[in-house]
């Protein structure tokens, strides 16, 4: 699938004005293959070499099943260049339904921590390993001096890191909506939605999912229904079904807070 011209000139625009301002060689970024979307970011797509966050609403917050399966279709196209490493500290990462929706699990390398602390170290150590690249840590949300860490780290060998808020055995909600300070560039809170089958065909329709991207250093928010693309090995893993609406995001936060 070819990368849209709005999306390649939103990755210019970018370049462009990154050397106007005397900065470093932008690094590669990860469009999503809508201009929509990737007009939101200032390159035209994720930058790697830096890491973000991805959070749940309700229940996510402990089984991070839908957080979990846009990390990896969000790490699915970077597996070319590298493995990606996935650190948890439960033993409940589902390999057949990532393989499902096409990462492969002879390139995945799962870690089990003891802790978050354990979690976000064995992070940053991937992310700065070569041969990774990508990386995915579950745990809550991190001191600013770790986050800078785990920056330093994926700036080290241009590695993309995800860091996916979670409390895999309950505990107090919300701290990571009550961090003030964060070193990601990018912070996106996911649901799931539901599919719609394709007409005239008894099979399921393929996942969906309610992104929002809550924030994005030099960029804007924005908020989406998500679908996995049906190329499963092509370079965008993900297919924009609508854009939401500002009701819509009303209804999500009445949904987010019940939850």
């Amino acid at each position: 699938m070819a990368v849209p011209r709005e999306a390649r000139l939103a990755a210019l625009k970018g370049r462009i004005a990154a050397l106007e301002a005397g900065t470093r060689t932008p690094s590669p970024v990860l469009a999503l293959g809508d201009p929509r979307i990737d007009s939101c970011f200032p390159a035209g797509g994720l930058p790697s070499g830096c890491w973000h966050e991805v959070m749940g609403a309700g229940l996510e917050d402990e089984t991070s099943a839908a957080p979990a399966a846009f990390a990896a279709l969000l790490t699915r196209p970077l597996l070319k260049s590298g493995a990606v490493v996935w650190v948890m500290r439960r033993t409940d990462l589902f390999t057949p339904g990532l393989a499902g929706l096409g990462l492969p699990t002879d390139r995945l390398i799962q870690v089990r921590a003891r802790d978050d602390a354990e979690v976000l170290s064995v992070l940053e150590d991937a992310l700065s390993t070569l041969g990774v690249a990508a990386a995915v840590g579950e745990a809550a949300a991190p001191e600013l001096k770790i986050g800078r860490r785990l920056q330093l780290a994926s700036e080290k060998r241009g590695s993309f890191g995800v860091l996916l808020h979670r409390r895999p055995y309950g505990g107090p909600a919300g701290r990571a909506r009550t961090v003030s300070g964060s070193s990601s560039f990018s912070r996106w809170r996911i649901g799931s939605a539901p599919s719609q089958p394709p007409p005239d065909t008894p099979s399921l329709g393929p996942p969906r999912w309610r992104v929002e991207l809550e924030r994005c250093r030099g960029g804007r928010p924005g908020a989406w229904i998500l679908e996995s693309s049906e190329a499963e090995h092509g370079p965008h893993p993900f297919r924009l079904v609508s854009q939401l609406a500002d009701h819509d995001l009303a209804t999500a936060e009445s949904w987010r807070r019940a939850g």
